[in-house]
């Protein structure tokens, strides 16, 4: 009869094997990076509205608006900044930066209204965005100033032709929505160790094939990039459909894609986060602080999480060190930490790593199951989704 060792490594390494071949090849970074992909133009440019939630952004604010405002679109294309209640001096920066770049004219600088019980931060300030374009629009004797809106946030700068690129793939495939996982720094040791994990991660629950089908019920989006059809948000009822939700950028793919609308999530380089993480604790929040918003704030499915993080990442590795007199469980482990490493290859590769980093995924994914039960002691203890002093931690409808 086979030992309990054995038959854990055999799970261990069927779940890679399934991880492999059937979870739409989310491991191979080139079928959806963007930045390798050709993109024909559409006969007519449609008219697009970026809008940026700010919230303590002045230090890097003026790096971010000047990266939209060199866009090199052929349409109409203006940007609203929503400052959402800043502390410093986000506000004075953007508006020096607009006319420095004499831009005054394609730029709107307006202050969330104060924030509704209901509603959580972020998601009000792209409805006052929304609402500011749609207020513009309306003086033009328009329905509405934008085809398109583009969500990005305050801290990620753009190449040049991004809304261009995003622009002619939604024109081309007719979606809905169409996001773009922008490059994470790392370059500290910290952020080389965990980040590139996070898209791995990420991708893993959100495979970008299943993202794209409609016959699944699978729906993403990275909210640091987002180009939103100003229909599809109609239908859906605008941002009241998810005012409550803390993980807004995946809710709101959701709510496109129930209503039948196509979406779509790549990766790119050409958009780069200048948030850095040069510390393991400010990484540790960053997971925190929406993981067990991602579990629904369920003991059950964090107790099934933390399991399977077991199983998956480190079991492989414990049996290969702790069973000595076990070879045949040993050398399944030692096959399960291989494939693990091939399968997590491609992200360091997209980060530009050295190829020894990906041996270290079991180390990453313990951090990472640390960091999902710290998320949630936190929420019990009032303090959940925590980011730049305040706390929301809604609870999902």
């Amino acid at each position: 009869m086979p030992s309990a060792s054995l038959l854990l490594a055999a799970l261990s390494l069927a779940i890679w094997l399934y991880l492999a071949v059937a979870r739409g090849n989310f491991w191979r970074l080139r079928e959806f990076d963007d930045d390798t992909t050709k993109h024909e133009s559409p006969i007519t440019w449609p008219p697009v509205v970026a809008v940026i939630p700010a919230r303590n952004e002045a230090a890097i604010v003026a790096q971010v608006l000047a990266s939209l405002l060199k866009q090199t679109y052929a349409g109409e294309f203006s940007v609203v900044l929503v400052d959402d209640h800043s502390e410093d001096a986000t506000v004075q920066v953007a508006r020096q930066a607009a006319s420095e770049l004499k831009a005054e004219s394609r730029v709107n600088i307006c202050t969330a209204p104060a924030l509704p019980s209901a509603w959580t931060g972020k998601v009000w300030a792209l409805n006052e965005g929304v609402s500011q374009a749609n207020r513009r629009g309306a003086a033009q004797l328009r329905p509405s100033l934008a085809s398109y809106y583009w969500f990005t946030d305050a801290d990620i700068v753009h190449a040049p032709d991004t809304l261009r690129r995003l622009v002619s793939r939604a024109e081309r495939d007719h979606l809905d929505l169409a996001s773009l996982m922008v490059l994470l720094q790392a370059r500290t040791l910290p952020e080389r160790a965990l980040i590139p994990a996070f898209l791995f991660f990420f991708l893993k629950l959100y495979p970008p094939r299943w993202i794209a089908n409609q016959k699944t019920r699978t729906a993403g989006a990275a909210g640091g990039c987002i180009l939103l059809r100003s229909e599809a948000l109609q239908r859906i009822g605008g941002f009241a459909a998810i005012l409550h939700e803390v993980i807004d950028d995946c809710a709101l793919a959701r709510a496109v894609k129930l209503s039948g609308g196509r979406i779509w999530m790549g990766l790119t380089r050409a958009s780069v986060s200048l948030r850095a993480y040069p510390t393991f604790h400010e990484i540790r929040d960053l997971i925190a602080r929406t993981a067990f918003t991602q579990l629904r704030y369920s003991p059950l499915l964090l107790l099934g999480t933390l399991l399977a993080m077991f199983l998956t990442y480190l079991a492989p590795v414990a049996i290969l060190f702790a069973f000595a007199h076990q070879p045949a469980a040993q050398i399944l482990g030692a096959c399960t930490w291989l494939l693990m490493s091939l399968l997590y290859l491609p992200t360091i590769r997209f980060y530009r790593l050295s190829p020894a980093w990906a041996v270290t995924l079991p180390v990453t994914a313990l951090f990472y199951s640390y960091a999902t039960f710290l998320s949630t002691v936190r929420y019990y203890l009032g303090r959940g989704a925590q980011w730049k002093g305040r706390s929301q931690a809604h609870r999902s409808q």
